[in-house]
């Protein structure tokens, strides 16, 4: 019970000390607006998926110091007794019987094997197991990647909600605001039931986009505070930065520089030099094997006096020569070869699926840079069109339901011009990270 106690004192300073920490982190996206690189930077030092890869690292290096054990000797200390009977003895005539081992005998002995020489056989293990470092390293910047694609579109979806809420809550306040203009006409008989209706209907159609838009938000919300390892209720605001940058959509040479750059073409190849390694090592896997191997401790059963204890050694050497294995060693060889074209195929596979990715987001980002174009023509004729329709309002030429219109129009070209952007945003970070870059 005191262990248990003590353990739990010990315990708590840290969980206290991580508790203090997550919160501390948590308050810094809560008390203001937070940018994207805040939010990357986060997701790719706390994700799980990131540490799991990081810890394939300290398996290779693990696997390493394993295959370089094979240079050290095996040391062993062994102890043992043997209670024998009967007795082996010798008569000699006229001299009598002589007893040639003792009733109990006992052993003590320090027993060294180390390997002389190997023939290579330890070292391609060790390159073998080396190799599976650069695989754990490319791995961890594919996890990052895949993590940052992510959090960008969700961070760039979280940008567009919020300026469409406030941009509904802006075209809420203005039907409000006719809404009792209107009644206040009414009163003096120069508007019908039917305006009031229809301008009610319209107010709760905004209010319905809103709560969609509210909806939305918060699914991103959620999505979002699952990457940073955040409570799902946690309410973070996002800053819409946008800054559109120009960007090179000549889908040609971007395709050239994806293949030599994209993570899953270099992971492919560590891959492919992995499984020449390991046909090598298979190659010389017969290879004659030298070993040494010595002895020294103490023991009873040495004449003239077998019970007394005396100190011994044995040394030696020996050599080992695989003379037959069936078809084991040919079968592994041809495995191995097979891995080797498999991973070719996979290379080629991956060519061509980068190859179609690059194209298709370059094409992508083009459409969406003229979408942003005819948004911001859509939004400067709408604007347009809400000047005039209140000037014909105000002189009396226009209905209220008419110049709602024109506003609605106005509002939903803002939306429209918006939604451009953050295509054109998350557009632009998918090409870039889809022909290599890091993204983060």
């Amino acid at each position: 019970m005191n262990k248990i106690r003590l353990l739990l004192c010990l315990a708590m300073p840290v969980f206290i000390s991580a508790n203090v920490a997550g919160q501390n982190i948590i308050q810094q996206f809560t008390s203001d607006s937070v940018d994207l690189q805040k939010v990357v930077t986060t997701i790719i030092e706390t994700h799980p998926s990131v540490l799991k890869a990081q810890e394939a690292i300290h398996t290779v290096e693990a696997s390493v110091g394993l295959a370089k054990a094979a240079w050290y000797p095996n040391i062993d200390l062994g102890a043992g007794y043997t209670r024998i009977g009967p007795v082996p003895k010798i008569t000699i005539p006229n001299l009598g019987s002589f007893q040639m081992a003792p009733e109990n005998n006992y052993n003590t002995s320090v027993d060294i094997h180390e390997t002389v020489y190997d023939f290579k056989k330890t070292d391609k293990n060790i390159e073998l197991a080396a190799s599976g470092k650069d695989i754990a390293e490319t791995n961890i910047n594919l996890v990052k990647q895949k993590l940052t694609t992510i959090a960008i579109i969700t961070y760039y979806n979280l940008a567009y909600l919020q300026e469409a809420i406030g941009i509904k809550e802006k075209q809420l306040g203005i039907l409000e605001q006719h809404l009792d203009f209107i009644n206040r006409k009414k009163e003096t008989g120069s508007a019908t039931d039917y305006e009031i209706l229809s301008t009610k209907v319209r107010i709760s159609a905004a209010k319905n986009q809103k709560m969609d838009l509210e909806t939305a938000l918060d699914n991103q919300l959620a999505a979002l505070n699952s990457l940073l390892g955040f409570p799902e209720s946690t309410k973070i605001k996002v800053r819409n930065n946008l800054v559109l940058m120009p960007v090179n959509t000549r889908y040609d040479s971007l395709i050239d520089y994806a293949v030599s750059h994209r993570n899953e073409m270099i992971l492919a190849g560590f891959r492919e030099k992995q499984a020449e390694i390991k046909l090598q090592s298979l190659k010389i896997e017969n290879n004659p094997v030298i070993s040494a191997f010595a002895s020294g401790g103490i023991k009873n059963g040495y004449f003239p006096d077998l019970n007394k204890p005396k100190a011994n050694y044995a040394a030696g050497l020996g050599i080992k020569v695989p003379l037959y294995t069936a078809t084991r060693h040919r079968n592994l060889l041809m495995m191995a070869s097979s891995d080797i074209n498999s991973i070719k195929q996979d290379i080629e596979q991956s060519r061509r699926e980068i190859s179609t990715e690059v194209y298709q987001n370059a094409a992508t980002l083009e459409s969406s840079m003229r979408k942003i174009e005819q948004s911001e023509l859509q939004l400067e004729q709408s604007e347009e069109a809400r000047r005039l329709a209140d000037l014909s309002f105000k002189a009396g030429t226009l209905t209220n339901l008419d110049l709602l219109d024109s506003e609605s129009l106005e509002a939903e070209s803002r939306l429209s011009l918006m939604r451009a952007k953050i295509d054109y945003m998350i557009n632009t970070a998918r090409l870039e990270i889809s022909i290599g870059k890091p993204g983060y």
